[in-house]
């Protein structure tokens, strides 16, 4: 049932996404200018489900490894992915020292998972266990797909923005307007996406992690560590992608700060807290 909504959602999106390039078509150059508009939305939709994952990756500079470069995270990969029924993922390190965590990939059986060097030299094997189960988690649920086709959706927003403040706001008063009004919302609209995704999808990943890796203790506490360090260590990464990651990363931007894409760290620990009284 996660999955059939978070699909609904995602198709909602890119239908968004697609009516938004043709109503800034239709603004740039009237009904002529709404087939241009339409190729444009179609292909966005086009890279964000196909390509969306690559462009994830390498925007933290990841890169593919084998079990012969870092066994132990590999095989912790592999067991939580048997455990969780789910094929076995990419795995991905990349160089950035701030430790963070994200998967990506349009379906289960074309996915990765996606460690910094940062978090390799910060986490013990029970709290590494416990960030690769919830990002499995995301996995399962297909949160993956309609995180990364937000990301581009909530950037594709600001672009056009400024494709209309150039090509179409100085031909009247009216159009100029218009484009400065883009251009001031259009990075708020972006970040609404962002938190329309729901915080619910963290909540639910942390307890299914939880439950994957046989216990919440390793992850909130890897919680905890990655959310001070991330306090201390950017991450530059687009304000668009911030919702992807396991903690939102310090990417510097502002909008960043007055829309926060993830649950308060505290609640998230406490709730992992109780399951473990529960147990």
């Amino acid at each position: 049932m996660w999955g059939f909504w978070n699909n609904l959602k995602t198709t909602i999106l890119m239908g968004a996404l697609m009516g938004l390039c043709l109503a800034i078509g239709y603004l740039l150059g009237g009904p002529r200018a709404l087939v241009p508009a339409l190729v444009i939305g179609g292909a966005m939709n086009l890279i964000a489900f196909f390509f969306s994952d690559k462009i994830a990756l390498a925007t933290v500079r990841a890169r593919p490894i084998s079990r012969e470069d870092d066994p132990v995270l590999w095989d912790a990969v592999r067991t939580l992915a048997e455990r969780a029924n789910l094929p076995m993922p990419k795995v991905c390190i990349s160089p950035a020292d701030a430790p963070n965590a994200f998967a990506t990939g349009r379906s289960p059986r074309h996915s990765a998972v996606c460690v910094t060097a940062g978090l390799r030299r910060m986490l013990g094997p029970d709290e590494l266990a416990g960030v690769i189960a919830h990002e499995l988690a995301h996995i399962k649920h297909r949160d993956v797909l309609i995180s990364t086709v937000a990301a581009i959706m909530a950037g594709a927003i600001s672009w056009l923005s400024y494709m209309f403040l150039w090509f179409g706001g100085g031909r009247d008063r009216r159009n100029g307007l218009v484009a400065l009004l883009l251009l001031i919302l259009a990075p708020i609209a972006a970040a609404l996406i962002q938190m329309a995704i729901s915080r619910s999808r963290e909540y639910e990943a942390d307890r299914l992690g939880a439950e994957t890796a046989g216990s919440g203790r390793g992850l909130a506490m890897a919680l905890r560590k990655l959310d001070a360090a991330n306090r201390r260590i950017p991450l530059r990464v687009p304000d668009a992608q911030s919702n992807m990651f396991i903690v939102a990363p310090l990417t510097g931007g502002r909008m960043a700060k007055l829309f926060v894409t993830h649950p308060p760290i505290e609640e998230r620990i406490a709730r992992l807290e109780q399951m473990e009284l529960r147990a």
